[in-house]
C-alpha cells in the first residue's frame, strides 16, 4: 500500500480559522504524515496509480473533496462526499471533546478516563464511517482512517 506524502488544506470556502483550529490542522497534518498507508485502486482496466500521494482537502459547497495528485504534480483522483454522513458522528466528537476537556480541569482521574474511552469510541465510529465512504475510491487501514477523521475534524465548521 503506498501513502500520503503531502497534504494541504483548502479552508478558501470556509470562514476564517481561529489559532486554535490552525493548531488542530497543523497537530493533525503532522501526526497523519507520520504514519498513513493509502492508496488508489486503477479504474476502468488502468494500473494503480503510483504513490505516494498528495492530498489536497476541501469542502466544497457542502461536500468534502479530496484531490489526489502524484508527487509530480499529475492528477491520480478526485472524489466528493456528502458530509450527511459525517453529520451525526462530527457532532458527537466535538461534544465529548468538549466534555473532555471540562472534565480535566475538575473531574477524578476515573471519569476522565470514562470520558475518553467514550471519546475514543466515537473516533473510531468516524474512522469507520469514512472507510466505509472511500470504500472503491482508496484504500486506508484504521489508523490511517483515525487520523483522517481527527483532519476532517479539524477542518469542517463544528456546526455541520
Amino acid at each position: 500500500m503506498s501513502r500520503l506524502s503531502k497534504i494541504e488544506i483548502d479552508d478558501s470556502a470556509l470562514p476564517p480559522a481561529t489559532p486554535e483550529m490552525e493548531q488542530e490542522r497543523r497537530v493533525a497534518i503532522f501526526d497523519l504524515l507520520e504514519d498513513n498507508s493509502f492508496s488508489v485502486p486503477g479504474r476502468d482496466g488502468q494500473p494503480v496509480p503510483d504513490g505516494p500521494y498528495v492530498l489536497d482537502l476541501a469542502i466544497r459547497e457542502g461536500r468534502l473533496v479530496f484531490d489526489l495528485n502524484n508527487e509530480q504534480a499529475e492528477k491520480v483522483a478526485e472524489f466528493h462526499l456528502s458530509l450527511g454522513p459525517f453529520r451525526q458522528v462530527t457532532k458527537d466528537y466535538f461534544q465529548i471533546c468538549e466534555s473532555y476537556f471540562d472534565a480535566v480541569k475538575k473531574l477524578p482521574p476515573a471519569q476522565i478516563e470514562a470520558i475518553d474511552m467514550a471519546r475514543r469510541g466515537i473516533h473510531n465510529e468516524g474512522a469507520r464511517t469514512l472507510q466505509e465512504r472511500l470504500e472503491g475510491k482508496a484504500s486506508l487501514d484504521i489508523d490511517t482512517a483515525r487520523r483522517l477523521f481527527t483532519l476532517i475534524c479539524a477542518l469542517i465548521p463544528q456546526k455541520v
